[in-house]
């Protein structure tokens, strides 16, 4: 027995958190009856459908590294009719993004039917590293990258220490290396613009260990054996095995 919501990301519908959601709005059934708490039990003899749809588990899980160009929205649909990450990617299997990068922010997105490593590695208890070059307006002074690294009020809370380094500075540019481990909605973002710079151009350099390296932006590869390995490492609640 497991719980639904655990077993709804085990079998790649999507991470943990936003199967919850799918529960809640009542659009998971559980033999016939819809089922409205995430803490419901089921085991391999229940019948569970999505939106009247049969979901099962995967024997085995998709892995994708996609290099995220600007203009995609990182949802599997968008009601405005703009184009998503999942254009990006075979259409099958049916892979979802892990977590999330704005409209114009670029770079590094893992994309794959393994919701429990998915929700492994958004926890904040897993402080898996996320590195961003970051152009911002005017020259950022050491004052102001000692805030970012020490930790910035946001509404949230005050951010983790970051580990900031300057790549080039001028009077009316500067290039940040910003690595974080928390992922609040366009935290990078907002940390410069509480000490007074506009992101103008904003690139994921970084997750975890894997770069996009040999990725165009728009292109996409599916990870290696040992990389999903290493993703269990930092992320131990990974489950089922890599599809070759």
């Amino acid at each position: 027995m497991e719980r639904l919501q655990k077993f709804l990301a085990g079998a790649g519908v999507a991470s943990r958190r936003k199967c919850e959601e799918l529960i809640a709005a009542g659009r998971v059934r559980v033999n016939g009856q819809v089922v409205s708490t995430p803490g419901c039990r089921v085991s391999a003899a229940d019948q569970v459908c999505l939106d009247g749809k049969p979901v099962k588990k995967a024997l085995f899980h998709t892995y994708y590294l996609l290099n995220k160009p600007a203009g995609h929205v990182t949802t599997l649909a968008d009601t405005h009719e703009r184009p998503t990450v999942m254009e990006l990617v075979p259409p099958k299997p049916r892979v979802f993004p892990v977590g999330r990068l704005d409209l114009d922010t670029t770079g590094v997105l893992l994309m794959t039917d393994d919701g429990e490593l998915a929700n492994a590695l958004l926890h904040p208890s897993r402080e898996v590293d996320k590195t961003y070059r970051a152009v911002v307006r005017g020259r950022v002074s050491d004052d102001s990258l000692n805030r970012l690294a020490a930790g910035i009020p946001l509404e949230e809370g005050i951010t983790s220490p970051a580990r900031v380094e300057v790549l080039s500075r001028s009077p009316r540019l500067t290039v940040l290396a910003l690595t974080l481990h928390q992922g609040w909605k366009r935290q990078v973002k907002r940390m410069l613009l509480a000490v007074g710079h506009r992101v103008i151009q904003l690139e994921r350099t970084g997750f975890a260990f894997l770069t996009t390296a040999g990725l165009k932006p728009g292109e996409y590869r599916p990870l290696q054996p040992e990389e999903v390995r290493r993703l269990k490492k930092v992320s131990p609640k990974g489950g089922t095995p890599a599809r070759k």
